[in-house]
């Protein structure tokens, strides 16, 4: 029998802030009894898994080890990218090819990185370049 991912836990400074910018990423709601000051703030994606917010008390101090891949449902990259600029991401780095194909890394509010990659309607269009869509995190 193999494992599956019951959450995604996200260490932080502010859980109810981050868990709010994240909610507006997934368009999903947060849990109804979360409350800022809380030491823990869950979202519940349709179709899981959840993602646990949990307050630490150090700082984000180096890279990822892991981060997140969002692949746009219903718009392209660059529209996704405008929308989540939005709504208080920051730009760290445009890895996007003359060709169209590769990603954008961006940051949430507390510096934790993620990549935007291209829609699968934007793939079926043009070929991805010969490194293809997958980021070098």
């Amino acid at each position: 029998m193999s494992s599956t991912i019951h959450n995604i836990s996200i260490d932080c400074a502010d859980t109810y802030a981050l868990a709010g910018f994240w909610s507006k990423v997934f368009d999903c709601p947060m849990q109804p009894d979360d409350f800022p000051g809380d030491p823990e703030a869950m979202l519940l994606p349709p179709g899981g898994p959840e993602v646990l917010f949990l307050a630490v008390p150090e700082g984000k101090a180096v890279k990822n080890r892991l981060h997140l891949d969002l692949e746009p449902a219903d718009r392209t990259r660059d529209e996704e990218v405008r929308r989540l600029l939005g709504i208080g991401a920051t730009l760290v780095n445009d890895q996007t090819r003359p060709d169209g194909a590769g990603w954008v890394v961006l940051a949430d509010p507390e510096g934790n990185e993620f990549c935007v990659l291209r829609s699968a309607a934007e793939r079926a269009a043009t070929p991805a370049g010969p490194a293809g869509e997958t980021p070098s995190a």
